[in-house]
Protein backbone atom coordinates (compact mmCIF):
# COMPACT_ATOMS: atom_id res chain seq x y z
CA UNK A 1 0.00 0.00 0.00
CA UNK A 2 1.07 3.37 -0.79
CA UNK A 3 1.74 6.65 1.20
CA UNK A 4 -0.83 7.83 -0.94
CA UNK A 5 -3.53 4.65 -0.16
CA UNK A 6 -2.50 5.16 3.47
CA UNK A 7 -3.35 8.89 3.75
CA UNK A 8 -6.99 8.70 1.76
CA UNK A 9 -7.82 5.76 4.11
CA UNK A 10 -6.96 7.68 7.40
CA UNK A 11 -8.80 10.24 5.66
CA UNK A 12 -11.89 8.29 5.00
CA UNK A 13 -11.73 6.95 8.38
CA UNK A 14 -11.52 10.29 9.77
CA UNK A 15 -14.55 11.40 8.35
CA UNK A 16 -16.51 8.46 9.02
CA UNK A 17 -15.81 9.01 12.58
CA UNK A 18 -16.32 12.85 12.84
CA UNK A 19 -20.00 12.19 11.10
CA UNK A 20 -21.03 9.19 13.03
CA UNK A 21 -20.19 11.52 16.14
CA UNK A 22 -22.68 14.35 15.60
CA UNK A 23 -26.36 14.62 16.51
CA UNK A 24 -29.10 14.91 13.35
CA UNK A 25 -30.98 16.78 16.19
CA UNK A 26 -28.85 19.32 16.87
CA UNK A 27 -29.26 20.46 12.87
CA UNK A 28 -32.71 20.34 12.54
CA UNK A 29 -33.04 17.05 10.99
CA UNK A 30 -35.63 14.14 11.95
CA UNK A 31 -34.06 10.73 14.09
CA UNK A 32 -36.78 8.68 12.52
CA UNK A 33 -35.33 5.61 10.46
CA UNK A 34 -31.49 5.83 11.26
CA UNK A 35 -29.81 2.71 10.95
CA UNK A 36 -26.87 4.60 12.22
CA UNK A 37 -25.47 7.23 14.71
CA UNK A 38 -24.65 10.21 13.33
CA UNK A 39 -25.66 11.97 10.16
CA UNK A 40 -25.61 10.57 6.80
CA UNK A 41 -23.26 11.14 4.38
CA UNK A 42 -25.76 12.66 1.95
CA UNK A 43 -26.50 14.92 4.38
CA UNK A 44 -22.84 16.04 5.05
CA UNK A 45 -23.00 15.82 1.41
CA UNK A 46 -25.41 18.67 0.99
CA UNK A 47 -24.15 20.86 3.85
CA UNK A 48 -20.94 21.10 2.60
CA UNK A 49 -21.80 21.07 -1.16
CA UNK A 50 -20.21 18.39 -2.53
CA UNK A 51 -21.75 14.95 -4.67
CA UNK A 52 -22.95 12.73 -2.22
CA UNK A 53 -21.27 9.73 -4.75
CA UNK A 54 -17.54 11.75 -4.30
CA UNK A 55 -18.48 12.07 -0.73
CA UNK A 56 -19.18 8.35 -0.21
CA UNK A 57 -15.93 7.89 -2.21
CA UNK A 58 -13.89 9.69 -0.46
CA UNK A 59 -15.08 8.21 2.91
CA UNK A 60 -14.39 4.74 1.35
CA UNK A 61 -11.01 6.35 0.49
CA UNK A 62 -11.18 6.39 -3.22
CA UNK A 63 -12.29 9.89 -3.98
CA UNK A 64 -9.06 11.31 -5.06
CA UNK A 65 -7.10 14.31 -3.33
CA UNK A 66 -9.87 17.14 -2.16
CA UNK A 67 -9.26 20.59 -2.97
CA UNK A 68 -8.36 22.96 0.35
CA UNK A 69 -11.93 24.31 -0.47
CA UNK A 70 -13.50 21.48 -0.39
CA UNK A 71 -11.72 20.29 2.55
CA UNK A 72 -12.94 23.72 4.38
CA UNK A 73 -16.50 22.86 3.39
CA UNK A 74 -16.29 19.48 4.82
CA UNK A 75 -14.74 20.66 8.19
CA UNK A 76 -17.57 23.31 8.27
CA UNK A 77 -20.20 20.60 7.56
CA UNK A 78 -18.60 18.17 10.39
CA UNK A 79 -18.27 21.31 12.94
CA UNK A 80 -14.98 20.42 13.12
CA UNK A 81 -12.69 22.78 15.78
CA UNK A 82 -9.35 24.32 14.52
CA UNK A 83 -7.83 21.13 15.31
CA UNK A 84 -9.92 18.42 13.91
CA UNK A 85 -9.74 21.30 10.74
CA UNK A 86 -6.22 21.33 10.81
CA UNK A 87 -5.90 17.36 10.72
CA UNK A 88 -8.57 16.73 8.20
CA UNK A 89 -6.36 19.04 6.06
CA UNK A 90 -2.69 17.22 7.11
CA UNK A 91 -4.68 13.23 6.18
CA UNK A 92 -6.32 15.09 2.94
CA UNK A 93 -3.21 16.89 1.64
CA UNK A 94 -0.17 16.15 3.41
CA UNK A 95 -0.03 19.52 4.87
CA UNK A 96 -1.29 21.96 7.33
CA UNK A 97 -4.34 24.37 6.18
CA UNK A 98 -3.33 28.12 5.80
CA UNK A 99 -3.39 30.53 8.35
CA UNK A 100 -7.03 32.54 9.13
CA UNK A 101 -6.52 36.21 10.17
CA UNK A 102 -9.42 36.14 13.04
CA UNK A 103 -11.13 39.25 13.88
CA UNK A 104 -10.71 38.56 17.18
CA UNK A 105 -7.45 39.65 18.27
CA UNK A 106 -6.98 39.07 21.80
CA UNK A 107 -5.34 36.54 23.64
CA UNK A 108 -6.37 34.22 26.40
CA UNK A 109 -5.29 34.99 29.84
CA UNK A 110 -3.14 31.59 30.07
CA UNK A 111 -0.97 32.81 27.29
CA UNK A 112 -0.61 36.20 29.15
CA UNK A 113 0.30 35.04 31.59
CA UNK A 114 3.07 32.84 29.67
CA UNK A 115 4.01 36.15 28.14
CA UNK A 116 4.34 38.04 31.89
CA UNK A 117 6.41 35.04 33.57
CA UNK A 118 9.24 35.99 31.40
CA UNK A 119 10.41 39.08 34.05
CA UNK A 120 13.46 40.41 32.55
CA UNK A 121 13.17 38.96 28.76
CA UNK A 122 11.25 41.24 27.05
CA UNK A 123 8.56 39.05 25.15
CA UNK A 124 5.66 39.78 22.55
CA UNK A 125 2.65 37.72 21.02
CA UNK A 126 2.08 39.07 17.06
CA UNK A 127 -0.49 38.38 14.72
CA UNK A 128 -0.47 37.08 11.25
CA UNK A 129 0.04 40.51 9.52
CA UNK A 130 2.29 41.58 12.59
CA UNK A 131 -0.10 43.35 14.59
CA UNK A 132 1.35 42.70 18.45
CA UNK A 133 -1.57 41.82 20.30
CA UNK A 134 0.25 41.22 23.88
CA UNK A 135 3.67 42.50 25.37
CA UNK A 136 4.99 41.95 28.63
CA UNK A 137 6.39 44.38 31.15
CA UNK A 138 10.37 44.29 30.23
CA UNK A 139 9.35 44.53 26.66
CA UNK A 140 7.35 48.03 27.52
CA UNK A 141 10.57 48.87 29.78
CA UNK A 142 13.27 48.04 27.94
CA UNK A 143 11.87 48.12 24.07
CA UNK A 144 8.65 49.63 23.61
CA UNK A 145 5.72 50.24 25.80
CA UNK A 146 2.79 49.16 23.07
CA UNK A 147 0.31 50.43 25.91
CA UNK A 148 1.33 53.80 24.78
CA UNK A 149 0.38 53.75 21.07
CA UNK A 150 -3.15 53.16 19.70
CA UNK A 151 -4.37 49.54 19.23
CA UNK A 152 -4.76 50.38 15.38
CA UNK A 153 -1.02 51.74 15.50
CA UNK A 154 0.67 48.76 16.68
CA UNK A 155 1.83 46.84 13.45
CA UNK A 156 5.60 46.13 13.15
CA UNK A 157 5.60 47.17 9.53
CA UNK A 158 4.40 50.08 10.01
CA UNK A 159 6.53 51.06 12.87
CA UNK A 160 9.38 49.97 11.06
CA UNK A 161 9.10 51.73 8.17
CA UNK A 162 7.17 54.89 9.17
CA UNK A 163 8.59 55.67 12.92
CA UNK A 164 11.72 57.44 12.62
CA UNK A 165 12.53 56.51 16.46
CA UNK A 166 11.89 52.87 15.39
CA UNK A 167 14.19 53.43 13.12
CA UNK A 168 16.77 55.05 14.15
CA UNK A 169 17.16 52.65 17.18
CA UNK A 170 18.06 49.70 14.76
CA UNK A 171 22.16 49.15 14.81
CA UNK A 172 21.26 48.27 11.02
CA UNK A 173 18.41 49.22 9.66
CA UNK A 174 18.52 48.18 6.05
CA UNK A 175 19.49 44.84 7.65
CA UNK A 176 16.79 44.51 9.80
CA UNK A 177 13.99 46.19 7.06
CA UNK A 178 15.28 43.35 4.72
CA UNK A 179 14.35 40.44 7.15
CA UNK A 180 11.49 41.22 9.11
CA UNK A 181 9.67 42.14 4.98
CA UNK A 182 11.06 38.16 3.97
CA UNK A 183 9.81 36.84 7.03
CA UNK A 184 6.82 38.74 6.73
CA UNK A 185 6.41 37.84 3.57
CA UNK A 186 6.64 34.05 4.33
CA UNK A 187 3.87 34.70 6.97
CA UNK A 188 1.23 36.53 4.33
CA UNK A 189 1.92 33.11 2.07
CA UNK A 190 0.61 30.94 4.58
CA UNK A 191 -2.39 33.39 5.52
CA UNK A 192 -2.95 34.36 1.59
CA UNK A 193 -4.46 37.03 -0.15
CA UNK A 194 -7.15 38.22 2.14
CA UNK A 195 -8.56 42.18 2.40
CA UNK A 196 -6.74 42.64 5.29
CA UNK A 197 -3.47 41.80 3.78
CA UNK A 198 -3.32 43.50 0.24
CA UNK A 199 -4.60 46.70 2.84
CA UNK A 200 -1.40 46.31 4.53
CA UNK A 201 0.99 45.84 1.56
CA UNK A 202 -0.64 48.71 -0.70
CA UNK A 203 -0.14 50.93 2.80
CA UNK A 204 3.03 50.38 3.18
CA UNK A 205 3.96 50.60 -0.78
CA UNK A 206 1.98 53.75 -0.55
CA UNK A 207 3.77 55.42 1.90
CA UNK A 208 7.52 54.06 2.14
CA UNK A 209 9.53 54.03 -1.12
CA UNK A 210 12.26 51.72 0.90
CA UNK A 211 9.34 49.33 1.64
CA UNK A 212 8.05 48.80 -1.96
CA UNK A 213 11.65 48.48 -2.95
CA UNK A 214 12.73 45.77 -0.56
CA UNK A 215 9.05 44.26 -1.21
CA UNK A 216 9.88 43.78 -5.08
CA UNK A 217 12.78 41.74 -4.09
CA UNK A 218 10.84 39.08 -3.59
CA UNK A 219 13.03 37.49 -0.61
CA UNK A 220 11.65 35.17 1.76
CA UNK A 221 13.13 35.18 5.85
CA UNK A 222 12.22 32.50 8.36
CA UNK A 223 11.78 34.13 11.62
CA UNK A 224 13.02 31.16 13.77
CA UNK A 225 15.99 32.99 16.17
CA UNK A 226 18.84 35.37 16.05
CA UNK A 227 20.62 38.59 17.46
CA UNK A 228 18.95 42.02 17.69
CA UNK A 229 20.85 44.92 18.25
CA UNK A 230 19.32 48.06 19.27
CA UNK A 231 20.06 51.63 20.43
CA UNK A 232 18.52 51.97 23.48
CA UNK A 233 18.00 55.73 24.85
CA UNK A 234 19.20 55.04 28.60
CA UNK A 235 21.11 51.77 28.01
CA UNK A 236 22.99 52.52 24.68
CA UNK A 237 23.80 49.76 22.01
CA UNK A 238 22.52 46.17 23.47
CA UNK A 239 22.12 43.12 22.09
CA UNK A 240 19.21 40.61 22.52
CA UNK A 241 18.70 36.93 21.34
CA UNK A 242 15.57 36.22 20.24
CA UNK A 243 13.57 32.85 19.68
CA UNK A 244 10.33 32.56 18.03
CA UNK A 245 7.51 30.16 19.00
CA UNK A 246 4.54 29.00 17.22
CA UNK A 247 0.99 29.29 19.24
CA UNK A 248 -0.40 25.68 20.05
CA UNK A 249 -3.63 26.16 18.66
CA UNK A 250 -3.57 29.82 17.57
CA UNK A 251 -1.61 29.16 13.69
CA UNK A 252 -2.23 32.89 13.31
CA UNK A 253 -0.48 33.79 16.29
CA UNK A 254 3.71 33.87 16.95
CA UNK A 255 5.47 34.42 20.37
CA UNK A 256 8.84 36.37 20.84
CA UNK A 257 11.21 35.98 23.63
CA UNK A 258 14.31 38.38 23.56
CA UNK A 259 16.86 37.27 26.12
CA UNK A 260 19.96 40.00 27.01
CA UNK A 261 22.68 38.11 24.55
CA UNK A 262 25.81 38.73 27.32
CA UNK A 263 26.24 39.11 30.96
CA UNK A 264 26.50 42.67 30.63
CA UNK A 265 23.79 43.57 28.53
CA UNK A 266 21.73 40.88 31.12
CA UNK A 267 22.87 43.10 34.06
CA UNK A 268 21.84 46.56 32.33
CA UNK A 269 18.76 45.49 31.17
CA UNK A 270 17.58 43.95 34.49
CA UNK A 271 18.96 47.43 36.11
CA UNK A 272 16.67 49.47 34.26
CA UNK A 273 13.32 46.97 34.95
CA UNK A 274 14.23 46.47 38.63
CA UNK A 275 14.82 50.80 38.69
CA UNK A 276 11.59 50.90 36.88
CA UNK A 277 9.59 49.32 39.74
CA UNK A 278 10.22 51.82 42.37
Amino acid sequence: MSLTDTRESALGAYLRDRRTKLDPASFGLPLTRRRTPGLRREEVAQRANVSATWYTWLEQGRGGAPSADVLDRIARALMLTDAEREHLFILGLGRPPGVRIREDESITPRLQRVVDAFEFCPALVKNAIWDVVAWNRAFAVAMMDYGAIPPDKRNIMRMIFSDPHVRSAQFDWESVARFVVGAFRADVARTGSTAKVAALIEELSQHSADFERIWRDNDVQGYGGGVKRIRHPILGLIALEYSAFAVDGRPDLGMIVYNPATPDDTARVRSLIESSKS
